[in-house]
């Protein structure tokens, strides 16, 4: 409750409806966090969908300014940060840590993922269920209808927490917005076990941390950016 108290502050000063505008805080806010979010005008239509109408021009611009306030607001906290991953078509792909092979596969999907604090076990779910069943490989007609288990393919899942790098500032980029090794690595072995259960196969993988050599044969290319905060 606490952190929504400086956007509280600035609805106060609205003049009327006072508590129709907290109102329509809290709804933004549910919307912007929920798995549902996807860009502003989905916040605007679904409040005029559940709220009474409202003057037309004033409010509307008071509406606007306020939702970009959350928006800035729920960035501060960190709340608009995802679990990203890159799939990659590959013909063949293997990873290897200290010159030791830790995991290797033929035709599969190679997984780039980087996991950051916010990320939860649905945000695990979603994304092992889009990895199992995106459709990037080629049937008979030559048409990208497969997925990785229509193809009995393989996948070899490997950690890279510079997916969340910041690169607005300077040329060095920060990675302060991956997560800690106490809730990545959690959340890195529970994809494992997701993937494995989706696709019943032994997921290959990398060592999470460690200084790892990858390579690969990109077959396409076909490359695919996901992340959780983009439900698209």
């Amino acid at each position: 409750m606490s952190c929504y108290l400086p956007i509280l502050t600035m609805t106060s000063c609205m003049e009327g409806s006072t508590d129709l505008f907290h109102s329509l805080f809290f709804v933004s806010i549910k919307i912007v966090t929920g798995p549902s979010f996807h860009r502003p005008s989905t916040i605007v239509s679904t409040l005029f969908t559940f709220c009474p109408p409202l003057p037309p021009l004033r409010a509307v611009e008071k509406l606007i300014s306020s939702i970009t306030s959350i928006f800035i607001w729920l960035k501060i906290q960190g709340k608009l940060i995802s679990m990203k991953v890159v799939i990659q078509r590959v013909s063949e792909a293997s990873v290897k840590v200290e010159g030791e092979i830790t995991g290797q596969i033929n035709i599969g999907l190679l997984v780039f993922v980087g996991i950051e604090d916010s990320d939860t076990q649905d945000d695990v779910i979603w994304l092992a269920g889009k990895i199992v069943n995106i459709r990037i490989f080629n049937d008979q007609h030559g048409v990208m209808n497969n997925s990785v288990i229509d193809i009995n393919g393989d996948i070899l899942l490997v950690s890279q927490f510079t997916l969340h790098a910041s690169t607005k500032k300077g040329n060095r980029p920060s990675y302060v917005k991956a997560s800690k090794p106490s809730i990545a690595i959690p959340l890195y072995t529970n994809m494992i076990v997701e993937l494995e259960t989706l696709s019943c196969k032994k997921i290959q993988t990398g060592i999470f941390g460690a200084d790892m050599k990858v390579n690969l044969l990109n077959d396409g290319p076909v490359t695919i950016l996901i992340d959780t905060k983009n439900r698209e």
